[in-house]
């Protein structure tokens, strides 16, 4: 084997979002692209031509199409580095929340997840690539962001010369210095999974009939829920949909939502549909949740999970505290209240929860775009979110509707929705988002759109664990009455910007907790495009998502 070290020149469009960089995947297919963007890493984990040996990095994909290639590039990469043991998902496929189990359990020093998590694949999709740390999650701004000052000034990197590395087989081999390591995908995310659910009373739920359809969207999460759904917890053969990853996830979008998962919403709305669904994304870090004819929204979902929590073995000694992202809805705050615990409120993004979660401050967090999980990776993770429904459907004996009405009972409807604006020219959307950001000062008081605004900000963060704080966050509108209205761009797409326009309003009046969402959330969207002239802006008439 011989190493190479390669001339390159900088690429200017390497900054991460907000979890890591995504792309089209012409544009990784460049020359010297991902290698660019992985050497600029390695040189921020372990210093300019410094080598990683005493260090295991663990690698593994979504199965979308390049992963396969971009594997062996990084392999290549990883070996010239030096480090001692490289463990990789059998046939390039590791979950998101399986890279986070498998860094904590075999103590690994970081990881690399090549995905586009819920964004389309195949040769004119996406591809993405981040970097997680050894407490198995997102890598914080502070590296982010100096991995991408170094890919502006990059000059070579190092590689070697390995021929194509075998993945497909279960086992280990040496490469130099290397100890390349192909695990089972599965095993260290299920054994992390038992030890937190009643497997038992689950396994009773399916013997007495209980039927789940689970639609895996053609994406990596396939081969994790029909391993513990129908292989381990008794589930009939063919409850998991969709189950095979396919590198264009079958020409789908793999983003679990009504409108891209309409087949599954309309089994669960037919007559003889079954007692629940779920469906995971490309990483299967996302979920979403249906009873027979409901639709369960994501705010909804961690706010369920945090009230009855210490019903599922792995809480059952109860919460240290929530966490939500800001522009997740304020159902989750009310249990805390409740509960007399405490929640944390923080900018999208899995990262900022990490610190929370490595200091023992929370036990559970979410956010609203359908991504919940807890202390046991971290990763949301759709898979264990999926385990903790039926656990609770199995012990208290109540569908999935009973459960979410029975919070809105205890706390009132958090009525919410996510109004979607996709692919903006960036310009415009920059635009808006700065004339927004001028008009806050005036808003306080002003009644616009017959909405009268308590006040308004830029939301920012301080990390009440190490102090680093975080700036536009989002723009926040609060109403005299507590409903709610949230602008911000998003930092997962690979074309123009997305603006997501988030609108809440508290509805403790059980009587109206059935009126049709966008009806009862018409006066925020009218008072979201006065303020920020999103037709003006953008030309849009109306969203191009409504969730």
């Amino acid at each position: 084997m011989k190493l190479t070290d390669l001339p390159s020149q900088p690429f200017g469009d390497q900054q991460p979002g907000t979890s890591g960089l995504r792309k089209k995947v012409t544009v990784f297919q460049q020359p010297g692209y991902l290698e660019n963007f992985v050497q600029a890493l390695f040189d921020q984990l372990h210093g300019p031509g410094q080598s990683a040996a005493g260090q295991t990095l663990v690698l593994g994909g979504d199965g979308r199409y390049y992963n396969r290639v971009a594997l062996q590039t990084l392999l290549r990469l990883a070996v010239a580095r030096g480090y001692d043991r490289v463990l990789v998902g059998q046939g390039g496929i590791l979950s998101t929340p399986a890279v986070s189990a498998v860094i904590r359990r075999r103590r690994a020093s970081g990881g690399i997840i090549l995905s586009a998590s819920h964004n389309p694949g195949g040769p004119a999709g996406d591809f993405g690539i981040k970097y997680n740390g050894a407490n198995g999650g997102p890598a914080p701004e502070s590296l982010t962001g100096a991995v991408y000052q170094r890919t502006r000034s990059i000059d070579h990197y190092l590689s070697c010369d390995l021929p194509e590395v075998g993945i497909d087989q279960l086992g280990s081999q040496t490469l130099g210095q290397t100890v390349v390591e192909v695990i089972d995908p599965v095993a260290d995310h299920a054994a992390v999974l038992r030890e937190l659910f009643d497997f038992d009373a689950i396994r009773a739920l399916f013997a007495r009939g209980f039927r789940l359809r689970y639609d895996a969207m053609w994406a990596v999460g396939g081969p994790y829920a029909r391993a513990l759904l129908e292989g381990e917890l008794g589930a009939p053969a063919g409850t998991v949909v969709h189950a095979t990853p396919l590198e264009d996830f079958g020409g789908l979008h793999p983003d679990p939502n009504p409108v891209n998962a309409a087949e599954l919403v309309a089994c669960l709305f037919a007559a003889d549909g079954p007692d629940m669904g779920a469906a995971s994304d490309g990483d299967a870090d996302r979920n979403m949740v249906l009873g027979r004819g409901f639709v369960v929204a994501p705010s909804d979902s961690l706010a369920v999970l945090a009230a009855h929590a210490h019903r599922v073995p792995g809480y059952r000694q109860g919460l240290a505290g929530v966490a939500r992202s800001m522009p997740t809805s304020t159902a989750v705050d009310r249990v805390a209240s409740a509960l007399g615990i405490p929640c944390h409120e923080t900018p999208t993004g899995w990262k900022f929860f990490g610190n929370l979660l490595d200091a023992g401050q929370v036990t559970l967090c979410g956010e609203e775009s359908y991504g919940t999980g807890s202390n046991h990776v971290r990763e949301k993770d759709g898979l264990w979110a999926v385990l903790f429904w039926l656990n609770l459907v199995a012990v208290t004996g109540q569908s999935v509707e009973q459960l979410v009405r029975g919070l809105w009972r205890q706390h009132g409807r958090c009525v919410y929705s996510r109004h979607d604006y996709e692919a903006i020219p960036l310009a415009q959307a920059e635009r808006l988002i700065s004339e927004l950001r001028a008009s806050l000062p005036a808003l306080a008081g002003q009644t616009i759109a017959g909405q009268t605004i308590a006040w308004a900000d830029d939301f920012a963060y301080t990390d009440p664990v190490d102090g680093s704080r975080s700036e536009r966050q989002g723009v926040r509108l609060l109403l005299a009455d507590s409903s709610r209205v949230v602008l911000r761009l998003s930092g997962t797409g690979t074309e123009g910007a997305t603006l997501r326009v988030y609108l809440e309003r508290h509805e403790p009046d059980p009587a109206r907790h059935d009126l049709p969402l966008q009806q009862a959330l018409a006066p925020l969207a009218a008072l979201a495009e006065a303020v920020a002239r999103i037709r003006h802006h953008t030309g849009r008439d109306q969203p191009d998502v409504m969730t």
